[in-house]
């Protein structure tokens, strides 16, 4: 998606993640009906993706349900993994 010239930063749901996962830093982007969402948070250490995919879809819930966010995928990681991720 990062790609697509009218991708935009969403920084109310951003603002959202951030307010109810604990220390998450949340990027946020989409194009109006496709998002792409990646979490960093120590909240999630221990968690399956499975279950780190439903804390974050549990916070964006009304707004999924609303057809505000059609569709939307999540890259969820503790700050371990996203330093390990970018450290090569």
């Amino acid at each position: 998606m990062s790609n697509q010239s009218n991708v935009k930063r969403m920084d109310y749901f951003n603002g959202l993640v951030e307010k109810a996962i604990e220390g998450s830093e949340a990027n946020i982007v989409g194009d109006g009906s496709k998002f792409e969402a990646q979490i960093i948070s120590d909240k999630f250490d221990g968690l399956t993706p499975v279950q780190r995919h439903k804390l974050v879809y549990a916070v964006l819930d009304d707004h999924i349900k609303s057809g505000a966010i059609h569709a939307l995928t999540i890259k969820a990681f503790t700050k371990s993994e996203w330093a390990a991720k970018n450290s090569g």
